[in-house]
């Protein structure tokens, strides 16, 4: 295969206008993190002001203080998000168009900014890329020290370093947080980084809707966190109804962050899906995308056609809290079950959201470590949209347990275990792609092949949470959650340390070190399903979820899982410190190509420049040709092209 390349169009790097640079202004025109931080806090007070003063005293909640009251605590964080993004000039370049003046670019390219382009609202979508690592990072950190209070809790069936309350808002916080806020860990930072690059595009479609779908997220995570400073939400992540109405002040800053995640995802598929229909290079035929291009147009399509109900799910909890809707109280004509269609219709193509951009990076990584071309590249494919299709008919097998009509049972059952086999085409193309390679056990590789191990155990396991009568009995139990982990972190966590360790060195230019890396991953292995193996049996004895009381004679099983997550947590800080210790301080110079990859990202140089391609390519074929000729090569339009 080769790559050759046709002169590029006046577009200018990262969306600006054409030949723009960088003008120097007054420090209090440049808008950046902490302009915006200044005008979240003026925002939120403000508007907690306005939400006071448009309140009766009788709308107070309990009799309380004339300020404690749900309504003045949502149109607050409505002001934040508004004070939020008005500091971080996302209105700029939309003020002076209305006023009729020219775009200038400001720097939005990020190009001559140096470090401070990663705190500004830039329109590069590398730089938007790297956002999204540290902030995704950030997010699954925290939410992995929240775990480490609920195991320390569950060391003793009866001594509480936490209180039952304390403990159902941690237990709350630390699924939302991994679940809301982990939606985009790699369509944020690996799908804007890359996908431009594979589909030979010199930006996304929408660099703005790019920026502004990760500059919602750290409102979401701040709002999120500030429900505990208003006694939490004893909900756990699903926010049932007609709990969620009752609960108090923090389960506005539930249904507050879920929605904006849930606006942000919507974004992001949009701008993505755009990207690769409409901006692929020539000769990029459909039959020539990377496979993980095809995880992220599925994923895109997911949230598109998924989070929109999600958004009105938390639209009617907040309205049902604050303007006396009745959505979901059943008392006045709503139905709580309407709250759990809702959700869920979400909610399980939200666990495919975080499953497939897995399946992409596992068929992307594995031709690499094995030299050997993708097998069944088709089948594969087609695998990942009938994942996507059947994953919104099976939500609610979650209702099984919540006097669903029984008639509806068989049917959710069936399209449960339909969902099955385009899954198992993953397996097939991947296993049958290592089968008699040449091996090569790097650290991206490695995490590859945890993944199929894991993923096995988290689908073999779901085969009891899909049949009603087993389902019964272990809905509310460990072993759910256990099963839930294997499948979303044994998955979605291990590809996406997976796609650290193969493209970060491309995406910033240092090296992370192997054996660290190898280190990292054994550990993170080991522990990790020491850690929730056990809990398989912990559940099937009975232990319920949600709850810091359990039986004493499931103390041993308890401590031991407790320890493996204490020792997985270690896990994470060897990678915490292979990155920072890399990156920061030893910046070991990356090779432009140390993987031997035909995907063209590789091709070019590390890191990847502002403007991406000198000139744009044109492709003859698909990156999996391992074998069948020489590397791909940018050359000149109208050069020899090479052997196919």
């Amino acid at each position: 295969m080769a790559i050759e390349t046709q002169p590029e169009s006046a577009q200018a790097p990262g969306g600006g206008e054409p030949g723009a640079t960088p003008k120097e202004r007054a420090w209090w025109m440049r808008p950046n993190i902490f302009t915006a931080l200044v005008g979240a806090v003026i925002g939120y007070y403000f508007g907690h002001w306005l939400g006071n003063f448009m309140t009766p005293s009788f709308v107070a909640t309990g009799g309380g203080a004339p300020d404690d009251n749900d309504l003045a605590i949502v149109i607050g964080y409505g002001f934040l998000i508004l004070g939020w993004l008005i500091g971080l000039g996302v209105f700029n370049d939309l003020v002076r168009m209305m006023l009729g003046k020219p775009l200038n670019g400001n720097g939005r390219n990020g190009n001559g900014l140096g470090v401070s382009k990663y705190f500004r609202f830039t329109l590069d979508h590398k730089v938007v890329g790297l956002q999204y690592l540290i902030g995704m990072l950030v997010y699954f950190f925290t939410g992995g020290l929240l775990a480490i209070g609920i195991r320390t809790e569950l060391l003793s069936p009866s001594y509480h370093v936490l209180s039952p309350t304390m403990y159902l808002q941690v237990v709350g916080e630390h699924g939302t947080m991994m679940m809301m806020m982990m939606t985009s860990v790699i369509v944020g930072p690996f799908g804007n980084y890359l996908i431009p690059l594979m589909i030979g595009s010199k930006r996304v479609a929408f660099p703005r809707i790019e920026a502004l779908s990760f500059w919602l997220t750290p409102c979401a995570y701040v709002i999120l966190l500030s429900s505990f400073l208003d006694g939490g939400f004893p909900t756990g992540w699903t926010g049932y109804a007609p709990l969620s109405i009752q609960a108090g002040e923090g389960m506005d800053g539930y249904a507050v962050a879920f929605g904006l995640m849930g606006l942000s995802i919507i974004l992001a598929g949009f701008n993505m899906v755009v990207t690769i229909i409409c901006y692929r290079a020539p000769g990029m035929r459909w039959s020539r995308l990377p496979m993980f291009v095809w995880a992220m147009l599925t994923t895109g399509f997911l949230f598109i056609l998924a989070a929109p109900v999600l958004v009105g799910g938390m639209y009617m909890i907040i309205t049902d809290r604050t303007a006396q809707t009745a959505f979901f109280v059943d008392q006045l004509g709503g139905s709580n079950y309407l709250y759990q269609d809702l959700f869920w219709f979400f909610g399980h193509p939200e666990v495919y959201i975080l499953a497939l951009p897995g399946f992409g990076i596992v068929q992307e990584i594995i031709p690499v470590f094995t030299r050997k071309p993708l097998f069944g590249y088709k089948i594969g494919a087609a695998g990942m949209f009938g994942v996507a299709i059947l994953s919104f008919f099976v939500w609610q097998h979650h209702l099984f347990d919540s006097g669903m009509d029984p008639d509806m049972r068989p049917l959710f059952m069936l399209t449960t275990e339909l969902i099955s086999i385009p899954t198992g085409f993953t397996f097939l193309c991947g296993m049958m792609t290592i089968w008699r390679g040449r091996i090569r056990f790097a650290v991206p590789m490695l995490f590859c092949l945890a993944w199929f191990f894991n993923f096995l155990i988290g689908g073999l396991s779901g085969i009891f949470l899909s049949d009603t009568p087993s389902d019964v009995t272990t809905h509310g139990s460990f072993f759910s959650m256990a099963h839930f982990h294997y499948t979303i972190m044994g998955g979605l966590i291990f590809t996406f340390f997976a796609a650290i360790y193969y493209w970060v060195p491309k995406m910033t230019g240092w090296e992370l070190n192997e054996r660290l890396g190898k280190i990292h991953f054994w550990t993170m292995f080991i522990f990790f399903n020491s850690t929730f193996a056990p809990l398989f049996a912990a559940g099937f004895l009975g232990q319920p979820r949600r709850t810091p009381v359990y039986s004493g004679s499931l103390k041993f099983l308890n401590d031991w899982v407790s320890i493996s997550a204490f020792l997985l947590g270690i896990s994470m800080l060897i990678f915490l410190f292979n990155l920072v210790w890399s990156l920061a301080f030893v910046k070991k110079q990356a090779e432009a190509n140390p993987w031997g990859s035909r995907s063209i990202e590789f091709q070019l140089p590390s890191p990847v420049p502002v403007h991406d391609f000198d000139r744009i390519p044109v492709f003859s074929s698909d990156p999996y040709g391992y074998g069948e000729g020489p590397m791909p090569s940018l050359v000149p339009a109208g050069a020899p092209a090479g052997r196919e």
